[in-house]
């Protein structure tokens, strides 16, 4: 518990750091890359969903009697609706400019979801080990959103005020995950579906952010072109499965 609180700490003030310079000097960059650290970050996520969460998962349901494959089925409809959601953004960029209020919002939308749901995993995971490479891999994702998205809600005619709600929003959405997710442990005995319905939408928001998150510039598109980049991904995916030995 005490290094989930410290995790969840380090993210807020990461997301607060990163996500203060464009609201101070309206910076005019569009994007933020960071190629290594984003490219592992992926990995450790795809792993996590595929060698963690999602069999956990299965396994809760089964656990209950369950035998339809709900987990994946609940994990498959996170990855669509957050799928869902880009394409939409996508379409407002290219029917409208930089100022687009609609743009901006649906961006806080969408990673406010991302937010959630991986700071929900962070916090149902009951490994050390896991609970260490998990907040470690959402550091090195969340300071880079959060500096994009802090560009695209400066880039937008959204009033001052209205902006910088919206980012603390999405800022505070990581511990407020943490947080349900350390609920859930005690909560399990009384409603006992909330675990594995939990790990399913995680694993499902983990699969898109480690294989289409930002689309055409995503990791398993652009990256996979570049083989030093494409190994730190491999790199992470490895990391997972090895930490599996001890979870």
């Amino acid at each position: 518990m005490e290094l989930k609180l410290l995790l969840a700490a380090a993210i807020l003030f990461l997301a607060l750091l990163a996500g203060f310079l464009p609201f101070k000097i309206k910076n005019e960059r569009r994007d933020f890359d960071f190629p290594v650290g984003e490219t592992l970050a992926c990995g450790v996520f795809l792993g996590a969903a595929l060698i963690h969460m999602l069999g956990d998962a299965d396994q809760g349901f089964i656990a209950l009697g369950y035998h339809y494959p709900f987990a994946f089925l609940i994990a498959g409809a996170s990855f669509l609706g957050l799928l869902l959601l880009e394409h939409l953004g996508n379409e407002l960029q290219a029917h409208h400019d930089g100022n687009s209020k609609s743009m901006a919002l649906l961006a806080v939308l969408m990673l406010s979801i991302h937010s959630l749901f991986e700071g929900t995993a962070l916090g149902i995971s009951n490994n050390f080990l896991t609970t260490l490479v998990l907040g470690l891999a959402i550091i090195a994702h969340k300071w880079a959103a959060s500096f994009s998205l802090s560009v695209t809600i400066n880039k937008s005619s959204l009033r001052f005020s209205i902006g910088m709600a919206c980012f603390l929003i999405f800022a505070l959405m990581t511990p407020i995950g943490i947080s349900i997710g350390s609920l859930l442990e005690h909560t399990t005995s009384a409603y006992p579906l909330l675990m594995p319905i939990f790990s399913a939408l995680a694993a499902g928001t983990f699969l898109y952010i480690g294989t289409l998150h930002g689309l055409g510039r995503a990791t398993m598109i652009q990256r996979c072109c570049n083989i030093r980049e494409f190994l730190f991904m491999i790199l992470g995916f490895g990391i997972m499965a090895v930490v599996a030995i001890w979870t």
